[in-house]
């Protein structure tokens, strides 16, 4: 399983971040566990709308934190197919090619490895959401103004590992069997942009088929 191999430490690359914690006992530790306890009850479309009477930054916040965490998780098993050698660029199919840029260390997009891009990207995702200003974990500590702006860059990027698995890496998934896990990591992170418009449209086309797909049933 996927618990296994997290904890057998036999992944090759780098690229496997610590999880974020949602500290115990604070107010996003309980939103946290609200969104795992309805999910358990199998319906996505219900278990990613906002709480009643919750505020949506934090909303957003606690969930971006645990797609983090499941996308790193998922990415891990499959570090050892991602390599210089096999996916010299990052991309998501023959016609969506990545470059990175974070706008303060890489200002200008460069090309490179998908499991650099994916290094950089997941590096920078966590400096985000160790950043007490944008990702307070304090109650009462308000979230700046910009925050959506910033959950959107980071939800969009994330999506791209997803792309990048389906695209080049499925057949590792199911040798691993973890294509379910995969894919109702991939659906409830879809559902969840989807409720609050959190990515523009062009932005999921790599993915459009199996989104249209997995979400039909549900509609």
């Amino acid at each position: 399983t996927i618990f296994s191999l997290f904890c057998s430490g036999s992944r090759s690359s780098k690229t496997f971040k610590p999880k974020k914690n949602i500290p115990e006992g604070s107010h996003q530790y309980e939103l946290l566990k609200h969104a795992e306890a309805t999910l358990g009850s199998g319906n996505l479309r219900m278990a990613v709308m906002l709480p009643e009477g919750e505020d949506l930054n934090e909303w957003v916040a606690v969930n971006t934190v645990d797609f983090f965490n499941q996308i790193n998780m998922l990415y891990g098993t499959i570090t050892d197919f991602c390599t210089e050698e096999s996916c010299p660029v990052m991309s998501a199919g023959p016609k969506y090619e990545y470059h990175w840029a974070d706008g303060t260390n890489i200002k200008k997009p460069i090309k490179c490895s998908a499991p650099k891009y994916i290094d950089y990207l997941m590096t920078w995702v966590q400096d985000q959401l160790d950043d007490e200003t944008l990702f307070p974990s304090k109650i009462g500590v308000p979230f700046p103004k910009n925050f959506m702006s910033v959950a959107k860059t980071i939800l969009k990027r994330l999506f791209r590992v997803y792309a990048h698995i389906y695209h080049q890496h499925f057949d590792p998934v199911i040798q691993l069997q973890e294509e379910a896990h995969l894919n109702t990591s991939f659906k409830h992170f879809i559902f969840f942009v989807q409720e609050f418009n959190l990515i523009d449209r062009r932005e999921l086309a790599p993915l459009q088929e199996l989104i249209e797909k997995l979400t039909s049933k549900d509609r």
